[in-house]
């Protein structure tokens, strides 16, 4: 007969791609006569999964029609949960709509990612000579619509400058601030910043030697999930119960009062892609209370 594969295709960003690793047992253990192989857009981080055969980069695919579909016993899904109609509605997490997908049962399952030894060992990069507060204000990619620049401030799930202000000048008299941004990002003062390219596994190294997180809605708040390490969430645009976890402090902002002509939404309520004129807020104060805030970021 010979072997036969079931095929999990994952497209999108970091974040969804490590929030799909939290299926990847089930997926496996309910196809137990099939070896799984995924394709994806961030192959690092399946690597080392004992439940997966073979992991392909999806943009590097030679040959694998032939290998695993021409006349092979193989099951595929190639399937988005964010076209799930639960999902555009807001009923169910991301991860609960790629179980209606794969017909994988909804246990609250959270990412996991296998690190080994190496990885592992690179956390000690890290140390430095006070405690480790990893501080993310801006993610997702750099470029933005019609492969034009993204812009540097995303306030659909960025921090806020005057946020941003506050941790930084509160929270280094306690802890060395790592302060993840992407290029361009506004500056802060007192921190160490990164602002360049750096591989999900050195994060998640970061992340394991931190004391105190504070992120937003992108890649890392999905690995702090995947290590089981509490964070401070800011969300904005997006929500919790959507694309979060519950372990996290999910930090919610009120809602937007002049939202009325969101001219490029159609299946989110706010483009991830940060349309300027669709903002709801006038100033930070209508976003956040910022003294619940405070509070709210103390130990």
């Amino acid at each position: 007969m010979g072997e036969k594969y079931v095929i999990w295709h994952i497209e999108g960003g970091l974040g969804k791609n490590i929030a799909a690793t939290s299926l990847i047992e089930d997926l496996s253990k309910s196809n137990l006569t099939r070896k799984l192989i995924v394709v994806c857009s961030f192959p690092e981080i399946f690597l080392n999964n004992p439940f997966i055969y073979r992991v392909f980069n999806i943009n590097k695919l030679s040959y694998f029609y032939s290998d695993y579909i021409k006349n092979k016993d193989t099951k595929i899904f190639r399937h988005d949960c964010y076209y799930d109609e639960d999902f555009i509605k807001g009923k169910s997490h991301m991860i609960q709509s790629w179980c209606n997908i794969l017909g994988i049962e909804y246990k609250n399952q959270y990412p996991k990612l296998y690190l080994n030894y190496a990885q592992i060992e690179t956390n000690k990069k890290w140390l430095r000579e006070k405690p480790i507060l990893v501080l993310q204000t801006t993610g997702g990619p750099n470029v933005g619509v019609d492969n034009k620049p993204a812009e540097n401030y995303n306030w659909v799930r960025d921090i806020p400058l005057e946020m941003g202000m506050y941790i930084s000048q509160h929270f280094s008299k306690i802890f060395h601030i790592i302060h993840v941004t992407r290029p361009g990002g506004y500056i802060l003062p007192n921190v160490e910043r990164i602002d360049y390219q750096i591989s999900c596994l050195e994060l998640a190294a970061l992340l394991k030697i931190s004391t105190k997180r504070i992120l937003i809605d992108s890649a890392l708040q999905h690995i702090a999930a995947s290590l089981e390490m509490k964070s401070d969430v800011f969300w904005i645009g997006t929500s919790p119960s959507v694309y979060g976890y519950a372990n996290h402090n999910n930090i919610v902002a009120k809602p937007g009062k002049d939202n009325n002509q969101l001219i490029s939404s159609y299946n989110i309520e706010y483009g991830l892609d940060s349309n300027l004129l669709e903002c709801p807020y006038k100033d930070v104060r209508d976003m956040f209370d910022l003294e619940t805030i405070t509070t709210s970021l103390e130990y």
